[in-house]
């Protein structure tokens, strides 16, 4: 990214027009899909798709206790030590209808409507997967469907999916905190990058699940991709993988990444991939991150040379929390810029201030 278009988001950070006020209860707002849906009141029974943590930072823990049914397995299963760590604080959450995984189409509209929510806060990739018609059967039943997106990894979707959950939620002051302090971490980073000027180094950024004898996804586009590109690094995906999708080996070879970024999550029946988040430790971490570095052809490469080699934790992405991961790469690309940000600290702040739990465990690290 040019150092024009930093200073231009960072301009759009300070204007007064880069936040909008945010919406209340009985207001017409627009969700992220671009449909027009009108929040009567505050609601007490809700369908939570996805976005678990931020849906609770947004409301408090109160929140838990208005959930009627969720998608469990991208939680669950995808994530299963932070969903025990919150079931440790929720009980409930355990005997909670499931409506289904639309990554697998498991997806139930039905068992949705069965569990009699007001409100059915989904993704927007969840909204795509049902298709129209499963949108109208949940606004047929009579419940508000409401789209948000922190897949897109851009400040404009973050920042409104968050005003937006205040607004469906009742809680309007603690949402525009929230954005508030993802505005101002952004807007830190973005003036610490143009400080330092361009640094022209080469990312490559692999989905760390299947162990290094298969290649994992890449991200051309949003996700990691996106955060890649906010910082400015030279993404080697880009142009290559539309969204998501392996790299050939041969490929990343050539392309001579000066930082590598293995993203790792608490994966079940996984024994060879990185294993980060809850309850992740370095002294299991960082032999999966060794292996992956004994790939044919890796020992020649500037980023295992220079051991710039990071774990990120693939959960912690699309999440208001997610400047953590942003500033992890940051560092990565401008170590002297941000030699006073501790990322892992910066993560156990926010966690203390707006969540019911600690992140016990690793969620970045870099191979030693």
């Amino acid at each position: 990214m040019k150092l024009a278009s930093f200073a231009v988001l960072a301009a759009l950070l300070l204007g007064p027009a880069a936040i909008p006020g945010p919406a209340r209860a009985h207001d017409m707002i627009t969700d992220l899909d671009g449909r027009t849906v009108m929040i009567h009141a505050v609601p007490k029974r809700v369908a939570l798709g996805f976005y678990y943590e931020d849906y609770l930072a947004v409301t408090g823990p109160e929140g838990a206790a208005k959930i009627v049914s969720l998608s469990r397995a991208p939680w669950a299963d995808w994530r299963p030590q932070q969903w025990a760590a919150y079931v440790k604080v929720f009980p409930a959450l355990e005997t909670l209808p499931d409506f289904g995984n639309a990554d697998d189409n498991s997806f139930s509209v039905e068992a949705l409507i069965a569990s009699k929510p007001e409100v059915a806060l989904l993704s927007t990739w969840q909204t795509a997967a049902i298709g129209a018609a499963g949108v109208k059967q949940i606004e047929d039943a009579g419940i508000t469907l409401v789209a948000l997106d922190y897949n897109a990894q851009t400040l404009e979707r973050h920042l409104l999916s968050t005003r937006i959950l205040g607004a469906v939620m009742g809680q309007p002051e603690r949402a525009e905190q929230l954005a508030g302090i993802y505005a101002a971490k952004t807007q830190d980073t973005l003036a610490r990058i143009a400080k330092a000027g361009p640094s022209h180094r080469k990312v490559y950024v692999e989905l760390a699940q299947k162990g290094p004898d298969e290649i994992g996804n890449t991200y051309g586009k949003g996700m990691w991709a996106a955060v890649i590109d906010l910082v400015g690094g030279d993404n080697i995906a880009k142009g290559q993988i539309e969204n998501w999708g392996p790299l050939s080996p041969e490929y990343v070879l050539a392309s001579q990444p000066d930082v590598i970024l293995l993203a790792g999550s608490e994966w079940k029946n996984k024994p060879q991939a990185v294993i980060l988040g809850f309850g992740a430790t370095e002294a299991a971490a960082q032999p999966k991150m060794a292996a992956y570095a004994t790939r044919p052809g890796w020992a020649d490469l500037p980023a295992v040379k220079q051991r710039e080699v990071y774990g990120i934790y693939h959960g912690g992405n699309r999440t208001l929390s997610d400047f953590v991961y942003v500033r992890t790469v940051a560092k990565a690309l401008y170590p002297e810029a941000f030699a006073d940000v501790d990322p892992a600290a910066e993560l156990r702040a926010y966690y203390q201030a707006w969540l019911p739990v600690v992140p016990e465990g690793v969620f970045v690290t870099k191979l030693q």
